[in-house]
């Protein structure tokens, strides 16, 4: 029986033959995974429904077992129906859950064509699709190195 906040075993797979540099990908509902997924990216479905499982807790629980060393995010339409005309609100969760696990990155934005493209490389070891029903609440990032 596993007691660390991570106990999904696919996950937990991946994250132990991914290493530094690797990156995992967590994203909203709407992100097309079909079409976008990289090739030696494992897909893990957690999109159970509409807002389960969300963006925040999959980072929660990752943030326990991996060190990041980046942290980027889907720039937002400022035209069109989608358009934004400020962060979206998930971010700053983001940024508060990073802050909270002793990370001090900045996220970086990454235009949503060139986002999908980063995200569909061979350096995508994991990309996770969940419920979360916030747009451009897609996050990419890269794993660290654990110090000895």
């Amino acid at each position: 029986m596993l007691k660390g906040k991570l106990i999904h075993p696919e996950i937990l797979e991946v994250l132990g033959r991914a290493g530094h540099g690797s990156q995992i990908l967590i994203a909203d509902g709407n992100y097309p995974f079909l079409t976008k997924l990289g090739p030696k990216a494992r897909l893990v479905n957690l999109n159970v429904s509409p807002g389960l499982v969300n963006c925040t807790q999959v980072l929660e629980s990752l943030l326990t077992a991996v060190p990041i060393e980046a942290a980027a995010v889907m720039q937002y339409s400022t035209e069109g129906p989608y358009a934004l005309n400020r962060d979206p609100e998930i971010w700053d969760d983001f940024r508060a859950i990073l802050k909270n696990a002793g990370y001090t990155m900045e996220l970086d934005r990454i235009e949503r064509h060139q986002f999908y493209a980063v995200a569909g490389t061979p350096d995508v070891a994991l990309s996770i699709a969940t419920g979360e029903q916030r747009i451009f609440a897609n996050l990419l990032l890269t794993i660290g190195v654990v110090m000895p």
